[in-house]
């Protein structure tokens, strides 16, 4: 049975990022499932607007909602029309008859073609989909042709065509390519559009691994290639790096790549109308949806540390009370002191959250495990990525200080108007 209350506090807690949504009834089975560049709007969209028929039946099932985040519109795709294939949900029957929605189709040949179908036939080839935005489909296969070259014309010409000559092509007719390989990479395809590119960019970490032993450094930097593509697919569409994910995992020692970031300031000039603020960075993009303001309400000295103490403790006994999501990371504007102050508020709570801390001047990184401070190299991609959001933490906290300052000075002047 549909409850309003509880759909309402499940879709507040909906990230502003892209993924898959899964509509659920009261049995637990999936009845639905969606792409959405913003999962949030899209989802709220159900509920704020007047809908069709059919539209009004499924929405009257919901009982849970749950999702999937990609890291980009184009990856959410690809990860859609997977769980549908798997799932077969009895409202999206449409999208598996309806067809208007493309597929990519992979002939049944020695060296098979790959090409966008609105059409399914009875010819042997492998169809993939359906998919929901054609547009958005022929931006995955070019991104991925850049690195996994195939043969897309009808008929297999004498002689090697533009693609060729373009890199997008390996040119089976005049065998610059032999069987085996070219089944490699049709079988690497399969896998970016069945959305496992995890598995994918697994295997091609071995070989790299294999090539480069046996010395076959051209091969090596071809799979090295070829999983920064996979990186590229994966911020197509969000504006964001994905290698910048991948160094922070590895600079925090971290199991899986940080989704969330949250990033605390503390405001205090002179003490007076000292602030706190935290901004929520999700997939390298501000979420200011979840942007939160903090009046210190009970440090009266200016001590930066213990105003510190009392924003985190806020900010984390509120969650944990509400049961809501942890961030992968914590960033604090400040130094190993800040550091020290922030993980023993967590520590209390029972926490345990990857901290960290950038100081301003030296831009001196400091996080726990490491004693003394780490330099990043100027200019690389995890540096850009933790300064900007440190920035952006201080640019909050600052703004909500001038607010407060203003009032302040326009209450004591007694403005009113």
């Amino acid at each position: 049975m549909f409850k309003p209350e509880k759909i309402k506090n499940i879709v507040s807690d909906l990230p502003q990022a892209p993924g898959v949504y899964f509509f659920k009834d009261e049995s637990g089975r999936i009845i639905y499932i969606g792409k959405a560049k913003s999962l949030k709007k899209r989802v709220q969209s159900y509920f704020s607007r007047r809908l069709d028929t059919k539209t009004q039946n499924l929405v009257s099932r919901i009982y849970d909602i749950e999702y999937k985040p990609a890291a980009s519109e184009a990856q959410a795709l690809i990860m859609e029309a997977g769980f549908i294939h798997r799932y077969q949900p009895k409202y999206n029957v449409s999208l598996r008859e309806n067809k208007n929605f493309p597929f990519v189709k992979i002939t049944a040949e020695e060296y098979p073609a790959i090409c966008i179908t609105r059409k399914k036939q009875p010819d042997g080839a492998r169809y993939l989909g359906p998919y929901t935005s054609a547009n958005l489909l022929r931006e995955v296969l070019k991104i991925i042709r850049r690195s996994f070259p195939y043969r897309s014309c009808k008929e297999l010409p004498r002689r090697a065509c533009i693609y060729y000559r373009l890199g997008l092509s390996p040119a089976p007719c005049e065998g610059k390519i032999n069987k085996k390989e070219y089944a490699r990479t049709i079988k690497n395809i399969s896998l970016i559009l069945e959305g496992r590119t995890a598995s994918l960019i697994k295997k091609l970490s071995q070989r790299m691994r294999i090539l480069a032993s046996r010395q076959d450094f051209e091969g090596a930097a071809k799979a090295r290639d070829q999983i920064a593509a996979l990186a590229a697919l994966s911020a197509a569409g969000a504006g964001s790096s994905s290698y910048e994910s991948e160094g922070l995992k590895s600079l925090l020692k971290l199991k899986r790549y940080p989704m969330r970031i949250e990033a605390f300031d503390i405001s205090n000039i002179s003490g007076k109308d000292a602030t706190g603020s935290m901004v929520s960075f999700y997939q390298g993009q501000p979420d200011k949806n979840n942007y939160r303001r903090f009046r210190i309400k009970t440090v009266y000295a200016i001590d930066d540390y213990d105003m510190l103490r009392e924003v985190v403790r806020r900010r984390y006994l509120r969650l944990i009370q509400e049961k809501s999501a942890l961030p992968d990371v914590i960033l604090i504007d400040g130094g190993k002191g800040h550091l020290e102050a922030a993980g023993g508020e967590l520590a209390k709570l029972g926490l345990k959250i990857p901290l960290m801390s950038l100081a301003k001047e030296e831009e001196n990184i400091y996080f726990e495990g490491r004693a003394s401070a780490l330099r990043l190299k100027e200019g690389s991609p995890v540096l850009n990525l933790i300064r900007r959001i440190r920035d952006e933490a201080h640019r909050f906290a600052l703004s909500y200080h001038h607010l407060l300052r203003r009032n302040r000075i326009f209450q004591t002047r007694g403005g009113g108007g």
